[in-house]
């Protein structure tokens, strides 16, 4: 019977530090299924904060918070896979940048699932659903692909720009490198002037991200998982290869 309340207490236990990192992080480890993988959840959700706090009545993932869970899911060798939920308008450049850049060179399997990425800041969302190793998008997500924007006071209008185009070229040149569209057709995308009434850029729906290259696949949760479930077996499979 003490053996019994104890397991039930472990359990309980469990489930509440499984709810508290959620509450706190939107982190969870996915290891309940039936294949035993040991798959980590990581939510991105909102704005992506970087060194300039966002307001506090904002919804925001902050970076600093993220890096180093990437780090410690890559050097824990019980977690098999990492799954990134993206749900975020986009935000601080350089910390986007950086979350892709971790994420793209993780030796764990990863997939991305994009159930929304709108356009606010510098449209860093995209980079970061191009980061994984294999990206899917649900039907009525949308993303936005445009210009890098700046605010504020500018003391030289001609270096301001040229910087901003290298940041610009910064981010064409990872969504290119990490995705099928090209680097000339990520900027056309970004300049078209046909579909946004105070803005210029271009709004893709599920489907669009796909045939644009920028996605692989329209899916939703199951398929994500059973990719990802996928990856990890094919990696098991070649690790024991060369055992």
């Amino acid at each position: 019977m003490s053996e019994k309340n104890d397991e039930k207490q472990k359990e309980l236990d469990r489930r509440e530090q499984e709810n508290k990192e959620i509450k706190e992080t939107g982190e969870v480890t996915l290891d309940q299924n039936r294949r035993n993988h040991k798959i980590e959840l990581l939510t991105i959700i909102g704005e992506v904060e970087g060194h300039d706090a966002a307001p506090s009545q904002s919804k925001t993932t902050k970076y600093e918070h993220v890096l180093p869970k990437l780090a410690m899911i890559e050097d824990d060798e019980e977690i098999e896979g990492l799954l990134i939920l993206l749900n975020t308008v986009g935000g601080d450049v350089e910390a986007g940048l950086a979350l892709a850049e971790l994420i793209s060179g993780m030796r764990k399997p990863t997939v991305s699932l994009v159930s929304l990425v709108l356009g606010g800041g510098h449209s860093i969302g995209v980079p970061m659903a191009v980061s994984a190793d294999y990206s899917f998008v649900v039907p009525s997500a949308t993303m936005v692909i445009h210009p890098v924007r700046s605010s504020g006071m500018f003391i030289g209008v001609a270096q301001t720009y040229r910087n901003m185009e290298k940041i610009q070229d910064r981010i064409t040149s990872f969504i290119a490198s990490h995705s099928r569209a090209s680097q000339r057709r990520l900027e056309e995308l970004m300049l078209d002037t046909s579909q946004l009434v105070k803005d210029v850029g271009t709004l893709l729906e599920g489907e669009e991200a796909v045939r644009e290259g920028l996605i692989d696949e329209v899916g939703g949760i199951r398929e994500a998982l059973g990719k990802l479930h996928q990856m990890i077996e094919e990696k098991r499979g070649l690790k024991g290869l060369f055992l």
